[in-house]
């Protein structure tokens, strides 16, 4: 084995450990060796087996070293118990990759502190190393630090990690400045059904950028330009708001949109822009004024809010286990209409006055539930635009419904099949029934029970089935959580430190 490949092995095994949280000494007594011996390998002085690397692996939960596909992990949970304690909301997945993406507009140093690790965040890190940027987590930390190089290698980006997110997508607003021309990955992520990119193309051709897809590549052209009038999304879509936000950012001029989405991501990169010297007015509102600034060249850092989807999901599994927990850093500005809609359902919590989040904007709440009987609502339980309930809370009330007196109709009007992997739920002991591929039926209180499922194909519904065996007495397995490893930090550890009992595995 070369210095080389040692070292990178070593620094490989260094950082997994770290996450993990395992000292030196205690990675050692894993492996049955010293705390020397561990040292010498980090440090890339140390031969090793693929015995040992096997061993470090597992030790790890981290595969170093794949042949062919790697086994997916699986879940095994014992159900059935309360839970209790306090956990604190990490910050947001959705606001991590926009403002990864928002990255490309700086030619300085970026520092984004705080970041949640996730499998969504490290496949937009392997796109940008292929593409020439230096990133690392700094050391003891989840602050990551981002270099861009003179000129991004557009030719070596990295096919297959592009293709396992949308978020690729979010590349061509800060591309357009730089390059006539350049191709990007056709994007993968949630099996949600058809999701069009004409928003994204129709708003960006007002910047002077034509794109065409084909042989699974965007093929984009680009003459930039000021937009002679203002941009009219026609739809109020996060990620399609976030696109032109970054192709305004390099404009000089000052761009008008209308119709944008002020949701929590959109409110962080808009502060993060802030920081490069952006000038944005409607910050929250649906009526953005974006001045650019044509080279942008800071070192900056950035700390993303805390994460409204993950706060519901705690608050989901509080819920189905019928537990008093105290869930901290709440961003209560994206949960009002939640909570609102638990209230009309009996649920009642107590709440802290509110403080700031580390980005200087975002209001944060702690939130202590208390069990107790619910009711089905009177209406169904819809999403909107922010600030209506948000479309990714939504199938945490079909969870929430299965424990309500009642039948109570989800309708998710936005996803074209997402609605479907609800009815998963019917196999740990729920009542739903589905109406169309928009819209189910949930009859309730629930008698759970515990089953082997496998995780659906779209996150939110995956943590729902999750969260649901919690509570099914006995021994439920959770197969091929990829998909929740997506979007959630060491979620069954946090959960385990709250007394649950989730067993992470795979196959042999």
């Amino acid at each position: 084995m070369s210095e080389d490949y040692r070292s990178r092995i070593g620094t490989l095994i260094r950082d997994a450990r770290r996450h993990k949280g395992l000292t030196q000494t205690e990675l050692g007594r894993l492996l049955g060796t010293s705390q020397s011996a561990v040292a010498r390998i980090e440090q890339g002085h140390q031969n090793l087996s693929l015995e040992m690397l096997a061993r470090i692996g597992e030790a790890l939960d981290r595969e170093l070293v794949t042949l062919g596909n790697s086994r997916p992990q699986h879940l095994r949970i014992v159900g059935g118990a309360k839970l209790s304690g306090a956990i604190d909301v990490k910050t947001s997945k959705n606001a991590a990759v926009a403002l990864l993406c928002a990255t490309l507009l700086n030619r300085g140093r970026t520092t984004l502190r705080n970041l949640a690790r996730i499998e969504e965040v490290n496949r937009i890190i392997e796109v940008l190393s292929s593409m020439g940027v230096k990133v690392r987590w700094l050391p003891d930390s989840n602050d990551l630090e981002i270099v861009p190089p003179a000129t991004l290698d557009l030719e070596g980006i990295d096919e297959d990690a592009a293709r396992r997110t949308r978020t690729v997508i979010m590349f061509l607003g800060p591309l357009l400045h730089d390059r006539a021309e350049f191709r990007l990955p056709y994007a993968g992520g949630c099996d949600l059904g058809t999701r069009t990119v004409e928003p994204h193309l129709a708003a960006l051709r007002s910047f002077g950028l034509n794109v065409v897809a084909t042989h699974g590549f965007y093929e984009a052209h680009a003459a930039p330009h000021q937009p002679d009038k203002p941009i009219i999304l026609t739809e109020r879509g996060d990620t399609v708001t976030e696109n032109v936000l970054l192709a305004a950012a390099r404009n000089p001029g000052t761009t008008t949109i209308r119709n944008a989405s002020p949701n929590y991501m959109v409110q962080d990169l808009c502060f993060f822009l802030l920081k490069l010297g952006v000038q944005i007015e409607g910050i929250g509102s649906t009526t953005l004024k974006v001045t650019g600034v044509a080279d942008i060249d800071v070192d900056v850092e950035y700390s993303p809010s805390e994460d409204p989807i993950e706060a519901m999901s705690l608050l989901a599994a509080a819920v189905v286990t019928e537990s008093e927990l105290t869930i901290r850093r709440v961003p209560i500005e994206f949960m009002e209409i939640e909570l609102a809609t638990l209230e009309g359902m009996g649920m009642q919590v107590k709440m802290t006055p509110e403080y700031l989040s580390a980005n200087g904007h975002t209001r944060l709440v702690d939130i202590t539930t208390i069990p107790g009987p619910l009711k089905a609502p009177i209406d169904k339980i819809h999403p909107l635009p922010f600030p209506g309930l948000n479309i990714d809370n939504l199938p945490f009330f079909a969870l929430i419904a299965a424990m309500a007196e009642g039948t109570t109709m989800l309708h998710d009007w936005v996803y074209d099949n997402r609605a479907i992997y609800l009815t998963e739920l019917t196999k740990v002991g729920a009542k739903v029934q589905l109406l169309d591929p928009h819209r189910v039926l949930i009859e309730g209180p629930t008698k759970w029970r515990a089953a082997e499922v496998m995780c659906p194909p779209a996150l939110r519904p995956g943590v729902v089935v999750l969260l649901a065996m919690l509570a099914a007495p006995g021994t439920s397995v959770l197969r091929n959580i990829y998909v929740i490893n997506r979007g959630y930090e060491d979620l069954a550890d946090r959960l385990n430190n709250l007394g649950a009992t989730i067993e992470v595995f795979r196959d042999i």
